[in-house]
């Protein structure tokens, strides 16, 4: 009876040191997205220069497109297919540069901070991937409001703008964790620019933001349904539009969006402190 009351007494301190561990990484990573809304909030110039792009898409692109029917988009107009596939482009561009961030936070010494804090790297890389999605929900918005403006029908249940914002989250934690994985391997703002460069478009035209699979050659297809942005297209396609237009179900485009998301996380977290070398 005594050794079951010591052993009891030395579990509840140690259980005590796991949920304040846990609290207080949760408390770290509510204070890096809030830190990143307030960049945001202080700067918002940013996110008008970067709406240019996608605008650019809806308006030139999609405009042309839809002119020529020369892409199979069934009962969708081109413009209502492009739309979440822009929106995809978006969230991709603005998180796969995040990385910049983590080298300039190295060279300032916020890294080493971090990594002295007593929270764990996984809730720190979390919340880094986290902080991305408040771009990406921005920049959605300025996507959604440009194609109401040029007449594109959109579905805007309650429940569809929900899962738009959770899809948007997941895409925006995935790609920017990616660019923090290279950003620990690179080091430098230069050649960290020269890869973000050259994975964006490979990623954009391997996936199908602009066109239907079946178009694309037998070769480029297995490539495509390897690519995460894929998945992240077709949720926001089923989200976005009316009626059955995913080429998989929603649950799957969201578990391997999740899946991928956690596999990088975890990679990330165990790079994480060669930033700070």
């Amino acid at each position: 009876m005594s050794q079951f009351a010591s052993s009891s007494a030395v579990a509840a301190p140690a259980a005590r040191g796991i949920g304040q561990r846990i609290a207080e990484g949760f408390s770290q990573a509510v204070a890096i997205i809030g830190l990143e809304a307030r960049k945001l909030a202080h700067d918002p110039s940013e996110l008008l220069f970067r709406a240019v792009q996608p605008a650019l898409w809806l308006v030139i692109f999609g405009g042309v497109f839809s002119t020529i029917h020369v892409i199979p988009t069934g009962s969708y107009t081109y413009l209502q297919f492009l739309t979440p596939g822009i929106l995809a482009q978006s969230v991709l561009f603005i998180s796969i540069f995040y990385g910049i961030a983590s080298i300039r936070e190295r060279e300032l010494g916020i890294i080493t901070k971090f990594l002295v804090s007593p929270t764990p790297r996984v809730i720190l890389v979390g919340a880094r991937g986290l902080s991305a999605s408040m771009r990406g929900l921005s920049q959605a918005l300025i996507v959604i409001l440009l194609a109401i403006g040029l007449g594109v029908t959109l579905n805007l249940s309650a429940v569809a703008l929900a899962g738009v914002v959770l899809t948007i989250i997941l895409g925006a934690a995935l790609f920017s964790t990616l660019s923090m994985i290279i950003a620990s391997i690179v080091k430098t703002q230069e050649r960290f620019l020269g890869i973000g460069q050259l994975l964006t478009m490979p990623l954009f035209f391997a996936s199908s933001a602009i066109y239907p699979l079946s178009l694309m050659p037998a070769w480029l297809r297995p490539i495509a349904l390897a690519n995460p942005l894929t998945y992240l297209v077709d949720a926001l396609r089923t989200l976005m539009l009316p009626g059955e237009v995913g080429l998989y179900p929603l649950w799957l485009d969201l578990l391997v969006l999740l899946g991928v998301t956690a596999l990088l996380t975890v990679v990330e977290s165990r790079l994480y402190p060669r930033m700070a070398q």
